[in-house]
């Protein structure tokens, strides 16, 4: 039986991966630049950026414009707690993630008229917010709601107080719809994540109503799914569950 051979950037890489558990590149470190590794490997750079495409897909390397590629310290899994939790929970073993928040008045475009049923050019508030494990991007969520029901002084606001001022501002929810789906990052969330375009991710789409049946939010959350899972918990109607015993 003949077996294939391996492509030279199959090669590259489980050399690269294997430097890399044993310790010779060690977390945090930055990799030889990509002209160095080309030449090294006796390859061009576009078959270099190849092999480590593959390391940036299983979540062992990261490359950060501007200052190189980097062995990624040991990411924690995060899980998406669906069925109305805040837009940026998840939960975890170790300490929580940090979450930096930027505000932005933003109009009505595209979808965003659609899941929240304005008119284009409706005034909305964005909300984008990072989670970040050290210095590393984790997942990324962006809130939209109305402008009139968001807080009117948004400076230095916590992931906290922002949650407790969305809900004084609004009636209380009737529901959540939220839709799950796998697909690959566009190029702007690759580079704000850190990731390969390769490696796919979890989009969650969070529209939430309030009991007058206005959409008063629409969150768009981008997880990547090498470190992430979500997890939503249905409860049966009282009278199915009793009819079983």
């Amino acid at each position: 039986m003949i077996r294939p051979v391996p492509s030279r950037r199959h090669t590259i890489a489980d050399d690269l991966r294997r430097q890399i558990a044993t310790g010779h590149f060690k977390a945090g470190e930055r990799l030889p630049s990509e002209v160095q590794l080309a030449t090294r490997y006796e390859v061009s750079t576009p078959t270099l950026r190849s092999a480590l495409a593959l390391l940036q897909g299983e979540g062992l390397v990261e490359k950060i414009h501007g200052s190189g590629n980097f062995v990624r310290h040991p990411l924690r899994r995060i899980t998406y707690v669906g069925g109305g939790a805040a837009p940026y929970a998840h939960t975890a073993t170790a300490a929580p993630l940090r979450l930096t928040v930027r505000t932005t008045n933003v109009q009505a475009h595209g979808h965003l008229t659609a899941l929240l049923h304005v008119p284009f050019g409706s005034p909305l508030t964005e909300f984008h917010c990072l989670s970040h494990q050290g210095k590393s991007p984790h997942g990324l969520a962006r809130i939209y709601v109305p402008r009139d029901l968001a807080p009117a002084d948004l400076a230095e606001e916590s992931p906290e107080a922002l949650t407790t001022r969305l809900a004084e501002l609004r009636p209380p929810l009737a529901e959540v719809q939220e839709r799950l789906s796998a697909r690959l990052p566009t190029p702007e969330e690759a580079t704000t994540l850190r990731i390969g375009t390769s490696l796919a991710v979890l989009s969650i789409t969070r529209v939430a109503t309030d009991t007058t049946g206005r959409a008063v939010e629409a969150a768009l959350l981008v997880l990547p799914g090498d470190r992430s899972d979500a997890l939503f918990t249905a409860h049966p109607p009282m009278k199915e569950r009793t009819s079983k015993k």
